[in-house]
């Protein structure tokens, strides 16, 4: 078994599911989540400390600190997106008629 796709000939080959609980699937997406949610966090609190460091004269790099505000803003951005992304995905299955 390679992969998890057991070789064979062409008229019988399966693919094998890994053994994971919907509880797993669960805590695994959770988790992936709050990281990201953490990493946009932390985009935003290292603009906001360069922009203050700027504005009380600690740091003169005024590029250092847009190049990080940029950052921020697109990290923010792209998490908006993938929210309303998932949020359309949602919506359409809910209309999907069994």
């Amino acid at each position: 078994m390679i992969n998890n796709i057991t070789l064979g000939t062409m008229a019988d080959q399966q693919i094998t599911k890994p053994a994971v609980s919907p509880g797993q699937a669960q805590e695994s997406f959770a988790n992936t989540l709050k990281a990201a949610i953490n990493n946009v966090n932390n985009s935003q609190i290292a603009s906001d400390n360069k922009t203050e460091a700027l504005a009380n004269g600690q740091i003169d790099d005024l590029h250092d600190v847009m190049i990080t505000a940029q950052k921020a803003s697109i990290t923010l951005e792209t998490s908006v997106q993938m929210q309303r992304k998932a949020i359309d995905a949602y919506n359409e299955i809910m209309r999907m008629q069994v």
